[in-house]
């Protein structure tokens, strides 16, 4: 009995974690972790190969950092099969 109530007392004093709020990262922000244009960063995004913004305004994109750091994991296992970019040609040799 006195085993259970203690048990009982110390699930109700531990508070659940909180949940951390999201980083939200500006255009700026993210073209100073990835190293491309801002051209680049837009074909990338609208072609589904990094993750898409989020409008929080009518003139603001953000992106949240975790799916940034999720894609940066993605594209760091190497593929060997991987083109070299759209319209050339693969390397013979």
């Amino acid at each position: 009995m006195i085993v259970t109530d203690q048990r009982e007392a110390e699930t109700e004093d531990v508070a659940p974690a909180k949940p951390r709020p999201r980083r939200m990262l500006n255009e700026k922000q993210v073209l100073e972790i990835i190293p491309v244009g801002r051209t680049t960063l837009y074909r990338m995004e609208k072609s589904g190969r990094f993750p898409k913004a989020t409008y929080i305004s009518p003139n603001r994109r953000v992106w949240f950092e975790d799916e940034i750091i999720a894609w940066q994991n993605a594209v760091d296992e190497f593929d060997p099969h991987r083109a070299r970019g759209k319209g050339r040609r693969a390397r013979t040799g």
